[in-house]
């Protein structure tokens, strides 16, 4: 039996003086990680945190934030990343919804912190990094004064170990379950085909509130690699630079960022350590995966696809590109996938329907929502056990390799996050004067998928400050429209519904 947590835990106990994460200016090794994070474990159990209870994690990309992740796993508890940008409203939601006993979080979330630990009556225990409001534990003190001993782990592999909230079509987030068993499979399947070692140097800019990110965090760790851990892309220069200073081999990429690196003077950098470089959260166009490798010939390019409800889904091997390179591939290894129509029948290659997937990597479900559990997850071959209904369409080809066609619902992936339209039309529709709107993904070929927003005002009192304005107050950064557009009127279908397909 195998637990993420052990995950650095055995590569402590194997290269104890080795860097396990670059952040910054700062190196820590991975004895340093173990101590620090039994320290926070320690803490969280004394502090009321117990077995199951869920501890959101609501911090940048940070050494905080991954000792935090295993913190919360040896304290045999459940770890919620939330990113960053949540704003309070949301983050109120999500602590409620899964009955959050601890939140870690920084010091510019202060106030927010104390106000939730005054309304969620299961928020006990708060640790603040940064100064530390009354009431709330701080982070340095922690690791000042509590044991770096390695709690009692009462966990089995059939807990879960994450919850990791998605939007969906309905617009309100729902928690991913995914159990110990899940995470420790899904990270083997991809360290085999990414054929990664302890030599591997894996930088990352993703946030480790995407599963994207964070299975860097949790693979490189379980292979006993080293991760350089960033912020964001924001600025690309010096994460280009760090390339070539820390000799990286593996760059997860998202369509977003490969459209900016595409776009930049690439000569002046050294990226000769380049071993691999992933893509997935939207399949790369043909057109970026030639320029892609035409700026990297040395590494091998893998385009993949996967959804939060299986991790990692379908991989391209790199050999096939030239070939294929309009395919996300064939299932990962240890699983199997095939399309079906809507009566359920299995379709075979040429043929267009809805990617089904089985493996150890299908996920236990949505926190709390048996609805939306039965409707994803439904029963397959052996008694009890589930298949994951991507709702996505795919065809296959005559060699098996698969091919994305496009979405069922309107989930929109813009800069590598789903995004429901549902939560953006809540948002709008509750500023005064706007009477009715429609939220939409058009292409862009920075962001993958722009947001557009329609908006009927009751009158002209609002302009397109005024809306954006309202968006930023109330949404994440990644979720505020790129596109206002005003109208009289919205097109309806007969039964009265909005008629999106006409606004595209």
């Amino acid at each position: 039996m195998k637990l993420v947590q052990s995950f650095l835990e055995e590569s402590a106990t194997k290269t104890p003086d080795k860097i396990a994460l670059i952040c910054e200016e700062q190196r820590f090794t991975y004895a340093q990680f173990e101590a620090m994070a039994n320290r926070l474990a320690q803490a969280l159990v004394a502090n009321g945190v117990r077995r199951g209870d869920r501890v959101l994690l609501f911090l940048p990309n940070s050494v905080e934030l991954v000792v935090s992740i295993f913190a919360t796993l040896k304290a045999n508890a459940v770890f919620v990343p939330v990113n960053h940008s949540t704003k309070a409203d949301r983050l109120r939601f999500l602590a409620k919804d899964c009955r959050a006993a601890g939140l870690v979080t920084w010091q510019r979330q202060g106030k927010t912190a104390v106000s939730l630990q005054k309304s969620i009556p299961s928020l006990n225990t708060v640790v603040v990094v940064g100064d530390a409001p009354d009431g709330c534990l701080s982070f340095a003190g922690i690791q000042e004064t509590f044991s770096a001993e390695r709690p009692s782990s009462q966990t089995i592999d059939q807990d879960l170990a994450c919850l990791i909230y998605t939007s969906g079509s309905t617009g309100e987030p729902k928690g991913v379950m995914s159990a110990h068993n899940n995470v420790v499979f899904a990270a083997s399947s991809i360290i085999s085909y990414l054929q990664n070692t302890a030599d591997d140097i894996v930088l990352n800019v993703l946030p480790l509130s995407f599963d994207y990110g964070l299975y860097q965090l949790l693979m490189t760790f379980k292979f006993g690699g080293t991760l350089v851990l960033e912020r964001s892309f924001a600025y690309p220069a010096p994460v280009l630079k760090r390339i070539a200073a820390e000799k990286v081999t593996g760059l997860p990429l998202v369509p977003t960022i490969a459209a900016i690196l595409l776009q930049l003077d690439l000569s002046p950098y050294d990226f000769s350590s380049l071993r691999y470089i992933t893509n997935t959260a939207a399949a790369l166009s043909p057109s970026h995966i030639t320029a892609l490798q035409e700026k990297f010939p040395q590494a091998m390019l893998f385009s993949m696809y996967g959804l939060t409800e299986t991790k990692r889904t379908l991989y391209l091997p790199p050999e096939q590109l030239a070939e294929r390179p309009g395919s996300v591939g064939i299932p990962i290894p240890g699983t199997e996938a095939w399309l079906e129509d809507e009566t359920g029948r299995r379709l075979g290659p040429g043929e267009i329907g809805e990617l089904v997937i089985r493996g150890s990597h299908v996920m236990r479900g949505y926190w709390e929502r048996p609805e939306a559990t039965a409707a994803r997850f439904r029963p397959g071959p052996i008694p009890g056990e589930r298949l994951c209904y991507s709702g996505d369409l795919f065809r296959i080809d005559n060699k098996g390799f698969f091919h994305f066609v496009g979405r069922k619902d309107d989930i929109i992936k813009s800069r590598g996050e789903k995004v429901a339209p549902k939560e953006i039309e809540n948002v709008l529709c509750s500023l005064s004067g706007v009477v009715e709107t429609a939220v939409i993904g058009i292409p862009d070929p920075v962001l993958g998928e722009a947001i557009k927003a329609f908006v009927v005002l009751k009158d002209n009192s609002l302009s397109e400050k005024d809306v954006l304005r309202h968006c930023r107050q109330h949404l994440e950064d990644f979720m505020v429209p790129q596109q206002i557009e005003f109208r009289d009127t919205l097109p309806k279908s007969s039964n009265g519904k909005i008629a999106k397909k006409e606004l595209k």
